[in-house]
């Protein structure tokens, strides 16, 4: 279980609510509809996702926890993904 959010930076990442960080980043559009994090079942239900079901970015930064990658890594990742400091 998880979410889409798309990143600052424009890309796309997915959020997992199992180990409550990001599992997949740096998506473009095309990778995540190719079934890059092999969580969904068609290109029709990627773009359903895509187009409507997109979680704020925010949440990625809320629901995050030290469980599963350190708070350092999160934060090397978040300037990844175009976040300002």
């Amino acid at each position: 279980m998880g979410f889409i959010s798309q990143q600052p930076n424009g890309l796309y990442c997915r959020f997992s609510s199992v180990t409550d960080c990001p599992t997949h980043w740096n998506m473009t559009r095309e990778d995540y509809l190719n079934n890059a994090t092999g969580n969904i079942s068609s290109q029709a239900e990627g773009e359903d996702i895509l187009n409507r079901h997109l979680v704020p970015f925010e949440e990625v930064k809320n629901r995050f926890t030290t469980l599963n990658m350190r708070r350092k890594e999160f934060n090397e990742l978040l300037r990844e993904m175009g976040e300002a400091e």
